[in-house]
């Protein structure tokens, strides 16, 4: 069957493995007559951080952006868990456990942190129970309770984006630019939390321009060229290769 493998158990036999959480099977996309994927295929297991990686232009947000429902794919299936999700909507998507924390961290700037956490008891889930969440993971948060998100930091402001994100209580958590504008020292902490999340079972799926920021917590790693997958396999193999794949060669 499509998505399942096999393992030998004890006496031979064979047990089935599961499916990938989040699987990209040739998708094609576009921008009006634009072609910006050309049949890109991922797949991001349980407990697994897959790190996309690639020069500007190249389709990453936009793998995330069909991935989540939020831009159609012109041909190829999005499956989750082994379902076939083609064409469905992002709220569907977020429903069966799909969350994009896109680039620029969507956080209500306005608000109060404990406001933009309580705007995420959509999700069934108490303000307490989301509350004792966010401030265990990210303590930081706990002393900035009251205080308006967008007087924050911008590591702090991405922190209350995984915490607001993680409230959906999440399959698979997609991650745009999680690096962009920020210290090394505060990725660096960030992406800890990641390979932390990632280790109760969420597959994460992280966009990154710039690789060394991520590909220290990665499992596996691609580099997308042009709307195209050049490269990927573990990020020590394309570590020596990036230079040459963001220019487009393949050598």
């Amino acid at each position: 069957m499509t998505g399942m493998t096999s393992v030998s158990g004890a006496g031979g036999m064979t047990a089935p493995q599961p499916p990938p959480l989040l699987e990209l099977r040739d998708v094609r996309a576009a921008y009006g007559r634009i072609t910006v994927l050309h049949g890109v295929n991922l797949s991001v297991s349980a407990g697994q951080v897959v790190a996309l990686l690639g020069p500007n232009g190249a389709g990453k947000t936009t793998s995330l952006n069909v991935a989540s429902g939020t831009h159609p794919a012109l041909s190829g299936q999005l499956m989750l868990g082994g379902r076939d999700l083609t064409g469905a909507n992002p709220r569907d998507l977020a429903r069966a456990g799909v969350c994009l924390i896109p680039e620029g961290r969507g956080v209500f700037p306005n608000l109060s942190v404990r406001d933009n956490l309580l705007m995420m008891t959509f999700t069934g889930h108490s303000r307490d129970e989301i509350e004792t969440i966010a401030f265990e993971r990210f303590p930081i948060l706990a002393q900035r309770a009251n205080q308006p998100a967008g007087s924050m930091s911008g590591g702090e402001q991405q922190m209350l984006a995984l915490a607001r994100g993680l409230a959906t209580d999440p399959a698979v958590l997609l991650l745009d630019e999680l690096s962009m504008g920020l210290a090394p020292l505060v990725v660096a902490r960030l992406y800890e939390q990641v390979a932390e999340i990632a280790s109760h079972g969420v597959g994460v799926l992280v966009v990154e321009q710039f690789a060394a920021a991520v590909l220290g917590i990665a499992d596996h790693a691609a580099v997308l060229v042009r709307g195209r997958v050049q490269r990927e396999g573990a990020p020590d193999e394309l570590r020596a290769e990036l230079s040459a794949l963001y220019l487009g060669s393949s050598t």
